[in-house]
Order: structure tokens, then sequence, then C-alpha cells
């Protein structure tokens, strides 16, 4: 467990999404309870797509976009709306030592190059030799390079100016948890006074749509509430990947009082797990890490958002522990956002983040009762995130003042 030793104010908020840009946007479509998500393109999987971007915004040399990646661009914009968010963009004297922390998966693939490469290696000759040939020349770009997933913070170094120091997680749910989590603990114990901290993820790729689906995990058909989705392996079961963006600038209390920075909010606990992921070690799990910070949440006046996928098995725990905690409203931003994987924690911290500084909850989309209204002030937000198939993390995130 990463007690805050040191206060961590989250001072900055960069999201995008199916449901638009910045925050003012995301209140409106979760507050109208008005869910986007696409049945046709990649039919039969549901993908909830980006809303459009002017990616100039964020990234004015074109130059600079034409060797991203679409995940690439999407978080390097994020990152560029949470340093605005926090007053902080330009400034080369914060951004130089501003620690970075991103979560993010492996590089997209060249479908063509993929094609291409199948195609000619049944017609090959000598089909070893023209497979090494093709790694070399065209194989190894596509495949090694584009798979390093710090390319996204060294675009953000290059595009925003960030330049303290940074790291990389891989690993899916885990890695966003993480990724948090890591900044919050340095920035508790002294190591770290600012830092900005997130992914990305583009949830409108054909080959990672194949890949989740020789694992049954995706949503066919129609877009439907996460809790009502029903056995993995039944037409409305699964997740419905999403393209989303999301970074947070978070910094100790000193710091960001003494550039006179003002809190959205107080980052207060991330703990995180790994069940065995036999059945009910989710539900205990969850458990575990509520024990760690349920003495700081307050009755009442708390929520949590959480991060559940659709995914069978996480989901139905998930559902379970919830139950057993029947005075807290429950929202799952899955239902309207889809699941973007490695940044979903981050943009979940994002958008309890939000409702905190509306003082409320947006109204529950869920008709199997799960989610109930929330009437009253909103102090605290306790955040859910539970891997499709495997990690568990949970944040505490409160109100300021």
């Amino acid at each position: 467990m990463h007690e805050a030793k040191r206060e961590a104010w989250i001072t900055g908020v960069g999201i995008v999404s199916t449901l638009g840009e910045g925050v003012d946007a995301h209140w409106q479509k979760l507050s109208a309870g008005q869910p986007s998500a696409d049945a046709t393109t990649f039919a039969p999987f549901v993908v909830h797509p980006l809303a459009p971007v002017n990616f100039d915004a964020q990234i004015p040399k074109k130059g600079d976009q034409r060797q991203m990646e679409n995940w690439q661009r999407i978080g390097t914009y994020a990152a560029g709306l949470a340093l605005d968010s926090a007053g902080v963009k330009g400034n080369t004297e914060i951004l130089s030592q501003m620690d970075m922390i991103v979560a993010a998966g492996g590089g997209e693939r060249d479908l063509k190059v993929d094609a291409t490469i199948l195609n000619g290696y049944t017609q090959a000759a000598n089909p070893a030799a023209f497979l090494n040939e093709r790694l070399m020349g065209d194989l190894r770009p596509t495949l090694f390079l584009a798979q390093l997933s710090n390319l996204l913070a060294g675009n953000i170094s290059i595009v925003h100016g960030v330049t303290g120091s940074s790291r990389t997680f891989m690993g899916e749910e885990a890695a966003g948890v993480d990724a948090v989590r890591i900044a919050l603990s340095r920035i508790a114990a002294g190591q770290s006074d600012i830092a900005l901290v997130g992914g990305a993820h583009n949830g409108e790729r054909p080959d990672m749509l194949m890949l989740y689906e020789f694992a049954g995990e995706c949503l066919k058909d129609k877009l439907v509430p996460v809790w009502e989705r029903g056995d993995i392996n039944g037409s409305l079961g699964g997740f419905a990947l999403g393209s989303l963006g999301a970074f947070l600038v978070i910094e100790s209390r000193e710091h960001a009082e003494k550039r006179g920075a003002k809190p959205l909010a107080r980052l207060s606990s991330v703990v995180a797990d790994r069940a065995s992921r036999q059945p009910g070690t989710i539900t205990q799990t969850l458990g575990k890490l509520w024990d760690k910070i349920k003495d700081k949440v307050k009755g009442g006046h708390a929520a949590v958002l959480s991060g559940a996928t659709g995914a069978a098995q996480a989901t139905a725990e998930e559902r379970a522990f919830l139950e057993q905690h029947g005075e807290l409203a429950v929202r799952a931003t899955g239902t309207y956002l889809g699941h973007g994987m490695e940044p979903q924690f981050a943009m979940n911290v994002a958008l309890a983040t939000v409702a905190l500084a509306h003082g409320s909850l947006y109204p529950p989309s869920d008709p199997t009762g799960l989610e109930k209204p929330m009437s009253g002030p909103l102090d605290q937000v306790v955040v859910t995130g539970v891997g499709h198939w495997r990690g568990e993390g949970m944040a505490l995130v409160e109100r300021v003042g």
C-alpha cells in the first residue's frame, strides 16, 4: 500500500475518447446518459471510436504527426490537454523537471506488410530465406520498433518538452494501475514533485479485435450496458474496445501551492494486486484492497467508478464485491467509453476528478439495478480497475476543501 506521506494533488486532466475531447464534453455526455458506439464498421464487433479530433491543436508539426501511429497521436494529444489543464504548457522550467509515467500497449501492425509477406511466403521457393529477408527489411519496423510503448513517451517529450525522468509500463490494465500507483508513491516519498501520468489506446484495430476474439472476449452485434452483459460465450458478453487517451498531472501539494495551482482533486491511495483468477479470487482480492483504504472512505458522500470490462468472470466477481457495499453508488464507465486496456484506470481517475469538481455523480445507466441514483454532494470516489484476465487495482480520489 502506498500512503500519501506528502499530499498529492491532481492539477491537470487531459482526456479524449468516443465522448469527445476534454472534461466538459465527457461530463455532458455522461450526465445526459449518451453512450457512443459503432456496431457496423467492424461488424460483428462493437467499438467505441474516437470522436473527431483536430490533432493540429496539440501536435502542430505535420512531420511529428506523420511519424506517429494513431495510438501515439491520441496519447500525445491527451498529454497536451493535461498540461494545458494544469497551466504548465510551455513552461520549460517545470517541464524540464516533470517526470513522466506512461502505460501503453505495443505498436500498431502494418496490415499491408503482413498480408504481403503471408502471400509471398506461400509462393517462395525458399520460404525460410524469404521470411528472413522480410524480417530484416519489412517486418522489423512493424514487428519490433513499433512495439516499443515508450515511443509514446518519446513523442510527448519531443512535442511538449516534458524532459524529466521517464518510465513506461506494458501489460494491459495492470500497467495503468501501476503507472498511477508509482506516480503517487514517488510524490508521497519526496522523490518527485510533479508527474505526467497516463496512456493511450486505439481500439479501432482489426488485428487486436481478431486477437481478443480468439479468446471470445469481444462484445458483438450491439452495445449493451456493462452490467447487463451475459456469459462470455453468449451473444451479449465481452468488452467493446474503445479508443481513448487519458493523462493526469499529479504533483505534491507544496509544489502546486508554490506555483499557485488549484487542486482539481486529491489522490489519496492507490493499491494493486494480482489474483490467481480461480473462481472467487477476484472478489477476495478486491476485498483485501478495500480493507487497505476503507478507513478513509466516509459514508454517504462516496461513490465507486468501476472499470468493469464486461469480460464474464472478472465483471461478475467485481459485481459480487460491489454488492457487498450497497451503501456506495456505482457507475461503470465502460458502458460509455468502451474498454481501453492500459489507459483505462487513468481515464477513470480522471473522470472521478471531473465528477468531484462538479460535486455530484452522473445518473445510472444500468437496467440490472446495480447502479442506483445518488443524491447529495460527492466528496470521494473509489476507482476500481479489474483486468479482463489479470490485475486488480483500486484508488481513492477526494475533493479538496
